[in-house]
């Protein structure tokens, strides 16, 4: 290809000015260049809350934002998943205490589905029966917190830390604590994907079951 086919192919580029969701006040997030407004769906950024609220205190949380609209000349995102650096995860751990992680699928209120993991970090080293009755209380947490949210609310509770402040002052009267966070917050499924679910699954009678005898 000649230089000048190159040089024509570059200005056929349109470049799209990329948005943060609504709930992250439209914030923009860069530019990306496409042939073709297609191209430009799925895409995906990654900032920092930090760079978000031109707070530098707040880098340690990362999000992952999917493009899922284009205009002429911009795209808008959609929130793909939260998640702590690992320096800072790091930062939390003592020798000699405990580190106790939960995994937790829930469905907010206005059916997506997510998965939370929350950390809680304990002053000393707690037992075996402690550790489970911390990861019990914080999976009860973030299910009760699904269920009585929409999907911003809940995406809103984790990256402004009220969900894990919350969790902390239940578990902290479990065994002493020196942080509670919510590690990874991951989008798995929007609403029309549960429904779609919901449609094509095959519910079976007992009656309809062969059981060997």
């Amino acid at each position: 290809m000649s230089e000048r086919s190159v040089s024509r192919a570059k200005q056929e580029k349109r470049w799209y000015t990329v948005f943060a969701p609504e709930q992250f006040d439209r914030e923009e997030l860069g530019e990306t260049p496409a042939d073709e407004p297609e191209q430009v769906y799925n895409r995906t950024i990654e900032t920092t809350l930090g760079e978000l609220t031109n707070n530098a205190s707040e880098n340690n949380t990362k999000l992952t934002f999917q493009v899922s609209d284009v205009g002429s000349d911009a795209a808008y995102t959609e929130f793909k998943s939260h998640s702590l650096s690992r320096d800072y995860l790091r930062s939390l751990v003592r020798r000699g205490a405990s580190k106790i992680e939960a995994y937790v699928t829930v469905l907010t209120t206005d059916d997506y589905r997510l998965q939370i993991q929350p950390v809680a970090f304990t002053t000393k080293k707690a037992d075996a029966s402690q550790e489970k009755a911390i990861r019990k209380q914080m999976v009860q947490m973030v299910e009760d917190a699904a269920a009585e949210r929409t999907f911003e609310e809940v995406i809103d509770s984790i990256v402004e830390g009220r969900l894990s402040s919350a969790i902390y002052g239940e578990c902290k009267t479990i065994y002493p604590l020196r942080r509670v966070e919510i590690q990874k917050t991951t989008l798995e499924a929007h609403p029309e994907e549960i429904a779609e679910e919901e449609a094509t699954s095959v519910s079976v009678d007992e009656d309809d079951v062969a059981v060997d005898s």
